[in-house]
């Protein structure tokens, strides 16, 4: 079976006070534009919210990271594994973001600007040694194409605009081979 749970978050702090200010100066700029107003002027002040739900630009504060890194710790010390996908792959709001904030976990990272000798040593890795337990995926580089049954929990820190992409990413643990229920969580800010 799979499992589906959305986590609805509130953020706090300078994470919120950052929102609150992207969300405000965005719709002021959108104003000023009146009928010059592009469908690409609205998706940016959406993908730059998006962003800061998951870190708050300031600080590096996180709603989203202080759950997961809670529920991880509890999955590794069950000898669980988790795949932790993102929409984005940088440092700041993205993959690599998150896999540095879970160092302590010995997460490893699969991003798209890997060569592909790099992400067949990656998930060999992630497959063939239980000391990783986390492994964090870049939407687009691993959402299709990877067999990871050896994790049975996935969480999406953020979401993509088509839900058919974070479906089809799930299923890199939800497949044949899974002798566990897999449990997906859906971040929601």
């Amino acid at each position: 079976p799979k499992i589906v749970s959305r986590i609805a978050l509130k953020l706090e702090g300078a994470q919120r006070e950052s929102y609150l200010r992207a969300e405000r100066e965005g719709l002021a700029r959108l104003r000023q534009k009146g009928d010059e107003v592009r469908v690409e002027n609205i998706l940016e002040l959406i993908v730059r919210l998006k962003q800061i739900c998951n870190f708050c630009p300031q600080t590096g504060q996180s709603a989203k990271l202080n759950d997961m890194r809670t529920r991880l710790q509890t999955l590794a010390a069950e000898e669980h594994r988790a795949l932790i996908f993102s929409q984005f792959a940088d440092d700041r709001y993205g993959a690599r973001a998150i896999a540095t904030a879970l160092t302590p976990l010995r997460p490893l990272l699969y991003t798209g600007d890997l060569a592909a000798a790099q992400k067949e040593t990656t998930i060999r890795a992630f497959k063939t040694n239980p000391v990783h337990k986390v492994l964090v995926l870049s939407l687009r580089a691993g959402g299709e194409g990877l067999n990871l049954q050896e994790a049975s929990y996935v969480f999406h820190f953020d979401r993509w605009w088509n839900p058919a992409v974070g479906q089809q990413a799930e299923s890199r643990s939800h497949r044949f081979g899974q002798m566990l229920p897999a449990h997906v969580y859906s971040y929601i800010c």
